[in-house]
């Protein structure tokens, strides 16, 4: 039997953080939280993760600096880094990707569109 994905969701609304939570775990993948950027960072330093979901504005540290930390801290065994933003993602892309994300999803989304990019990036090498 295959190991469960890991991700790691963190975001500071609650609201979205559990509505990603329950959505996520039903689609079979093992779901970490955190509700701001210093948070994230601790659990992704100590937890073996798939995929990390980062919202950009975050109390503490923003998602840009957690990816940034990330990639910078765990280097090739950095897991995939998906940047949410409801900012302009046209803007934010090439930001988003010097932090060392592979994706930027722009907020709000639809639950199917973010399952396909989830199993797509899960997927790539």
């Amino acid at each position: 039997m295959e190991d469960r994905k890991r991700i790691l969701v963190a975001d500071d609304d609650p609201d979205l953080l559990d509505l990603l939570k329950m959505d996520l775990e039903f689609q079979g993948y093992e779901i970490l939280t955190a509700n701001n950027g210093k948070e994230a960072l601790e659990i992704a330093g100590k937890e073996r993760l798939d995929l990390v979901l980062l919202d950009v504005m975050m109390p503490y540290i923003d998602g840009y600096h957690v990816a940034s930390e990330l990639s910078a801290k765990l280097g090739p065994a950095v897991p995939k880094i998906v940047i949410m933003t409801s900012r302009d993602t046209v803007r934010e892309k090439g930001i988003a990707m010097m932090s060392g994300a592979v994706s930027v999803l722009q907020k709000p989304f639809e639950m199917a569109g973010l399952h396909d990019r989830i199993k797509a990036i899960l997927e790539s090498p």
